[in-house]
């Protein structure tokens, strides 16, 4: 289930790109009560439009035979009529043409496909330009966590930008292991998915380019290499409807007011142009929407789809709720939310009744009997400042050899979350908390997320704890599992512990501390900071020598009005040690168990294996940084040996770095929750990011339903419970739905730093910054924003140019763009653009849409460039940002 930041682009109503054959007269598409778009009747029936599916029978055969093939449907949101399945033997993903080859699945949808005639594939031109890195990902929104690909037939999965992005991303909602809110990584590769050349048919890469220009071949595919077709495919059956069915969007009359249709329907104009258009009945809209429609111009609508008829066009759907106005905070997160069935209700009191009634509710008696105390223990947490859920902490004691025993204890949620129960149900169809820029739509009920789990200082908690004694060098001398109860006697913010850390010898004044409990005091966590601080060094040492791979992405953080919630700034947040610091110790003990349970049993817990790079989807831009060649994708070390020495040491390294952690993420795919006793073959459940064999999610059971499972599973393993009674099958299937609402609270994560960024911008910009290129297209180029962190494209039609010039230079491209002079005797002003270089952009609002785009600085002046908001070119109405 994916969509488009369609915050970013409330576009007026249109036939959707690639569905012109079914486009009215009008160009809003056929109704089915317009005279001139009737479907021509046999049999007195209408024609149909889209294509019967098999029957299941057929399906199963067929996948069993492997004549058919199934994935999940991912959507172009640039060129939204072109679609893709990833392809089983990881080679490159499969076409699918057009919204009728689409056959009326969704973005997101698991479907099978039957392979067209080979004369019908996608022609792929070598060392295409401008295509490339439009294809398979989204270029200029966050990424769209979409796409999956199978690690063996029996398990699904999704694809996307490095979900352990290593000492980098911060989040708060996932400080462990970077999971976090990645703005502005990519998916999937860079494909190329359009053929572009001169009228001749012949490409002359170094020809000047006009602004007119955007012609396309069509070849005999049968003359050309197989290396230059792509296998296309049509859609034959949907196995999972994984969309939810639900978007937003605005609502307009019928164009033709004579029609039956007109009297009974109005047409739901989805934000999303890669939903259909929706006929919802007139009964569902506002009383007065027919006479006053322009009152509603503004509206935000949710409208869910309830039919899609194989001789219609258009949906049927019914409209679910108005939100507000486009373009205010609460609705459009609203309606974020709802597209992505996050459900966001208040829990219900039959859940509610499943937790502890009396409060203040205390351990009880028998519960210490079974745990190993350390309610003495140095004990803190380290979080971000308003933080509420703290479901780890750490202790760092000295022992007497020089060594340290140190330990990381989490929350026992799984003690409060009964198997089988309303709660246990509602957190497993949740599966994880939702982090918003303004709010966090939880997993659990607060009362047990900030108070019974939440490891809250000076309160006994029941842990889950890993206590290794290891050497001032990070070497495990011996490791111990098991229930614990602790006692917190501090939580440390994340700036606490940096100001720990960066004045060792300096006596921290108790006012800048928070409190801390009398049997302990503020040196003795001080020094504990230290220690582990020191510790988490040499791990993260160890690790890169181990072959870790280290891509920091950047992350916008917002302050906020306290009254209207609107963005005040933002900046980009700051990875400091004391993240370090935490997130080392987690990774630790994510990594600890799986390591340690060297046996794995058919119902074995739900690991996080990282699929290798797909190297076809990256050797593009691979290949135009030609020092990187000789290291490749061979292994996550070799990557990172391969950044590190690109990154260099002038003054624009830091620029350089960002550029190539965001090229980086390309390829990378999701990591994956799966059960070991369906998936046989070992070698796929090794982490790439982390080069590790075996990893698991075991440290944030407060917002990951799969944590919960993982400490089921340590429970029993350790004889504290009974072993779960789940079937494997039944274990990957609550696997499966993890993995889909991870990618989905991702997405929404990702769109709600959008919207913030965009409603910024608009009521802020412009904004300047300088701009590193990642990117050249021949009309194009693409630009990482350094001071915000956001990826925007630039068009060559968007800018005041007398001419732009497209050429190779070796593997590198170049666009050579030619200023018109702001003076008649002026000589025009000569830029060429190429990877790496350094340019000025302004971001600005467009008109009144909640949108914002990337406009060049010209060279050598102060001013800001007038704004085209309306631009040429085919090429250039695909624009989706």
């Amino acid at each position: 289930m994916s969509h488009p930041d369609y915050r970013l682009n409330l576009r007026p109503l249109g036939t959707p790109r690639g569905a012109s054959s079914l486009a009215g007269p009008c160009g809003v598409g056929a109704s089915p009560g317009d005279k001139k778009s009737k479907s021509k009747t046999i049999r007195g029936k209408k024609k149909s439009i889209f294509e019967t599916y098999l029957s299941k029978e057929d399906v199963s055969e067929g996948l069993k035979r492997g004549t058919l093939i199934q994935g999940v449907l991912r959507i172009n949101p640039k060129k939204f009529h072109e679609a893709f399945i990833p392809s089983p033997d990881g080679d490159r993903d499969i076409f699918i043409d057009g919204v009728v080859a689409r056959n009326r699945a969704l973005n997101g949808d698991l479907v099978v496909v039957n392979l067209l005639p080979e004369e019908q594939w996608k022609v792929i031109k070598p060392e295409s330009n401008d295509k490339e890195t439009e294809g398979a990902y989204e270029s200029d929104l966050p990424e769209e966590l979409c796409g999956s690909h199978l690690l063996q037939q029996s398990l699904k999965g999704y694809n996307d930008s490095p979900d352990v992005i290593i000492e980098a991303q911060f989040d708060d909602s996932d400080s462990e292991d970077g999971h976090g809110n990645t703005q502005n990584a990519l998916v999937d590769g860079v494909k190329k998915l359009s053929v572009c050349v001169h009228e001749k048919g012949k490409e002359d890469a170094g020809a000047p380019v006009t602004k007119d220009e955007n012609t396309f071949m069509s070849q005999d595919t049968r003359a050309l290499p197989e290396k230059s077709l792509q296998r296309s495919a049509k859609v034959v059956y949907i196995l999972e409807k994984k969309h939810s069915r639900a978007a937003t969007g605005f609502l307009k009359l019928l164009a033709d007011k004579n029609s039956e249709l007109f009297r009974k329907y109005a047409l739901f104009s989805p934000s999303d142009h890669r939903v259909p258009r929706v006929y919802v009945p007139l009964k569902d809209c506002p009383q007065d929407f027919v006479t006053r429609p322009k009152d509603y111009a503004n509206t935000l609508f949710i409208c869910r789809i309830v039919d899609w008829r194989e001789d219609s066009n258009f949906a049927l759907g019914q409209l679910a709720k108005s939100l507000g106005q486009a373009g205010e905070i609460e609705p459009e997160t609203e309606g974020i939310l709802t597209e992505y069935g996050v459900d966001f209700s208040d829990f219900s009191s039959e859940v509610l009744e499943c937790l502890p009634q009396g409060l203040p509710w205390t351990i009880p008696p028998e519960e210490f009997s079974k745990r190993r105390d350390l309610r003495k223990d140095c004990v803190f947490t380290i979080d971000p400042s308003t933080a509420r859920d703290l479901d780890d902490a750490l202790s760092c004691k000295p022992i007497a050899d020089g060594n340290f025993e140190v330990g990381v204890h989490i929350a026992d949620v799984s003690y409060f979350v009964p198997e089988g129960s309303s709660l246990d149900k509602v957190a497993a169809e949740r599966a994880t908390s939702v982090y918003l820029v303004q709010k966090v739509v939880p997993m659990l009920p607060r009362l047990l997320c900030e108070e019974l789990c939440s490891l809250n200082p000076m309160t006994d908690k029941l842990t889950f704890s890993v206590i290794w004694t290891l050497t001032p060098k990070g070497k495990i001398l011996s490791e111990w599992f098991g229930q614990t109860v602790i006692r917190s006697c501090t939580k440390l913010s994340y700036e606490h512990a940096q100001s720990m850390i960066e004045g060792p010898t300096r006596k921290i004044p108790e006012k800048e501390l928070p409190p801390v409990s009398p049997e302990h005091t503020s040196e003795e966590v001080h020094r504990a900071v230290l220690n582990l601080h020191g510790i988490a060094k040499e791990l993260r040492k160890q690790r890169f020598v181990d072959g870790a791979l280290r891509l920091d992405q950047l992350k916008l953080a917002f302050t906020l009005d306290h009254e209207t919630g609107l963005p005040q700034g933002c900046h980009i947040y700051e990875y400091r040690d004391s993240n370090k610091l935490v997130k080392s110790s987690l990774l630790l003990a994510n990594m600890a168990w799986p390591a340690r349970s060297t046996a794995p049993s058919p119902s074995e817990p739900c690991y996080g294996g990282t699929p290798h790079p797909r190297p076809r989807c990256s050797m593009t831009w691979w290949n135009s940084v030609t020092r990187w060649a000789a290291h490749g994708f061979s292994s996550a070390g070799a990557l990172n040996k391969s950044l590190m020495e690109t990154f260099g040491d002038d003054k624009y390294s830091l620029a350089r770095k960002e550029v190539l952690t965001n090229m980086c993420s390309r390829p990378m795919q999701m990591a994956l929750y799966f059960c070991s006793g369906v998936l046989q073959d070992q070698t796929q459940f090794r982490h790439y990011a982390l080069n590790v064999p075996l990893y698991t999610h075991f440290t944030s059971p407060i917002r990951r339903f799969a944590d919960v499972l993982v400490h089921r599973l340590l429970a029993a393993t350790l004889g504290y419970r009974e072993l779960p009674d789940v079937e494997p099958d039944a274990l990957q299937k609550q696997a499966d739905h993890c993995n889909d609402r991870r990618m989905a609270s991702k997405r929404v994560q990702e769109l709600s730093t959008s919207l913030f960024f965009a409603i910024l911008v608009k009521e802020s910009g412009p904004l300047e910054s300088e701009a590193m290129v990642m990117g050249v297209l021949n009309q194009a180029f693409d630009v990482l924003v350094l001071r915000y962190g956001v990826q925007k494209r630039i068009y060559c039609n968007a800018l005041p140019l007398r001419s732009y010039h497209f050429q190779k230079v070796g593997k590198k491209p170049e666009l050579t763009l030619v200023w018109e002079p702001e003076d008649v005797e002026q000589e025009p002003a000569q830029q060429v653009v190429s990877i790496f270089s350094l340019v000025e952009v302004v971001l600005r609002a467009e008109a009144t849409a909640l949108k914002y785009s990337a406009v060049l600085k010209r060279p050598g002046t102060e001013g800001l460039l007038g704004w085209q908001d309306e631009r040429g070119g085919d090429d250039l109405e695909e624009e989706q940002d």
